[in-house]
């Protein structure tokens, strides 16, 4: 399993919802091309699986 996840915004949130706005913004993330290294729980699992059309994930070791 990976220790943790490289998440980058590839998308705007304009026409997201808040849940999905507020879900990005948990992740750290805030505007295009942003990218934070998250770790690899349940919760971020969860969190990426949701908003997985407007982020480009790649797995850290």
């Amino acid at each position: 399993m990976a220790k943790a996840f490289r998440v980058k915004l590839k998308r705007s949130l304009i026409g997201s919802t808040q849940t999905q706005k507020d879900t990005i913004r948990c992740l750290g993330l805030r505007k295009i091309n942003d990218e934070v290294v998250v770790q690899d729980n349940p919760a971020n699992r969860g969190q990426i699986f949701k908003m997985q059309h407007l982020l480009e994930v790649k797995i850290e070791q």
